[in-house]
């Protein structure tokens, strides 16, 4: 576990103040300075199979408290004491940070990129009555998991409905899922059947063996099962072989191919497929254009740190915590009732976090890539409108 100390650079500071020259304190705002800090714990990936991860939502993170806090690390003149646990994405790691942490008296904890680890801390959460804000964590068990435990970025229900705006109305459309035969590919098809396959489309798959080094034999299984579109699942070192072999044998001739965009390490990824390719997209940097999310990159690469896929997942973390914290002070269920229904500009457009579940109802985008001189960069297609893509109300 390590301690960090906020100190706001200038540079970071004159940034915040910028954007929101608008939005500052006015002599109405209470002066909390004589009152304690408030305790809060972000555990998230610093280490791990998924550190690039947790990096990515920890400069978005103080990028969104700079942002949120108009440039002074407090809430209303009141301080914020931030530590931080490296959970290395393992559930039991955060389990016991999370156990530290509120042993201490800490009532908000936020962060974590796996789902396992997020659903893990969220049992915490409803045990001991703190408020949990997951991070990039994507499976959708995790909305409406209890009423303590919210969250900050999309969830599997987003991306795939954003896939499934490639073909418009999946209603009698032939989906097939191009997946390896293995619980993240098993998942994804389920996820496709739940959204597109209870919206009227006709799901099917081809799941290869994760140990499989040789594609054609699948790929052209894909060109005869002629399907309206092809969700490809896929992750590993034989990415690109899979995307040579889906090339040579036609497919993307043949059919509509949906993916999603990763991080930036992965735009290279994609080889002779990569101006064919359709990709949902959570987010890249300066797909949403608007004034919050320019902060956001501001402050980042101020900081020396690029923008990335879940920036903003850190960045609504702390917009969340400062709005929970202004409106319910150290009330766990003050600070609820602050988070429920509100709705709020974000890096990626109009944000509201549902009151019904806590669902995180946002824009998604639809992007491709595009040849930049040796490399490929995102370029958007489309906005996808975030009622379009809202998931149910969790039951």
């Amino acid at each position: 576990m390590r301690v960090t100390k906020k100190l706001l650079a200038p540079a970071i500071i004159s940034i915040a103040a910028l954007a929101l020259a608008g939005c500052a304190p006015t002599s109405d705002t209470p002066d909390n300075s004589g009152e304690a800090p408030i305790d809060i714990a972000i555990i998230t990936s610093e280490t791990g199979p998924l550190a690039a991860y947790g990096a990515s939502y920890l400069a978005g993170f103080e990028a969104g408290l700079d942002y949120a806090s108009d440039g002074t690390g407090t809430v209303d003149g009141r301080e914020l004491n931030i530590e931080y646990a490296d959970d290395a994405a393992d559930a039991d790691k955060a389990v016991s940070a999370a156990k530290d942490f509120i042993g201490q008296g800490f009532k908000i904890i936020a962060g974590t990129v796996s789902s396992g680890v997020a659903l893990a801390v969220a049992e915490q959460a409803d045990q001991n009555q703190v408020l949990y804000i997951s991070g990039p964590a994507a499976a959708d068990a995790i909305t409406g998991v209890n009423d303590y435990t919210f969250r900050s970025g999309r969830q599997t229900y987003q991306d795939v409905a954003t896939a499934g705006t490639f073909i418009g109305d999946p209603a009698g459309q032939d989906i097939l899922v191009f997946a390896q035969d293995t619980a993240f590919g098993q998942g994804n098809l389920a996820g496709v059947d739940a959204v597109l396959g209870a919206a009227g489309a006709n799901v099917s798959s081809v799941l290869v063996p994760e140990d499989a080094t040789e594609f054609t034999p699948f790929a052209q299984q894909i060109v005869d099962a002629s399907p309206d579109l092809v969700f490809v699942a896929w992750a590993g070192a034989t990415s690109g072989a899979m995307w040579e072999a889906l090339t040579q044998q036609g497919v993307f001739e043949a059919t509509t191919v949906v993916t999603g965009l990763g991080d930036v390490s992965t735009y290279g990824a994609y080889g002779a497929a990569s101006d064919q390719l359709n990709f949902l997209n959570h987010y890249f940097a300066g797909a949403a254009g608007n004034d919050v999310e320019a902060a956001m990159i501001a402050s980042i690469e101020a900081a020396g740190e690029t923008p990335d896929l879940f920036s903003p997942d850190g960045f609504v973390a702390a917009q969340m915590i400062v709005q929970a914290i202004r409106e319910g002070g150290d009330d766990v269920d003050a600070m609820i009732a602050a988070l429920e229904g509100w709705t709020f500009d974000g890096p990626k457009g109009s944000t509201t976090i549902r009151a019904d579940d806590h669902a995180v109802i946002q824009p998604m985008f639809q992007a491709r890539l595009v040849a930049d001189g040796d490399s490929w960069i995102p370029e958007l297609v489309d906005v996808v409108d975030a009622d379009t893509v809202a998931p149910p109300v969790a039951g």
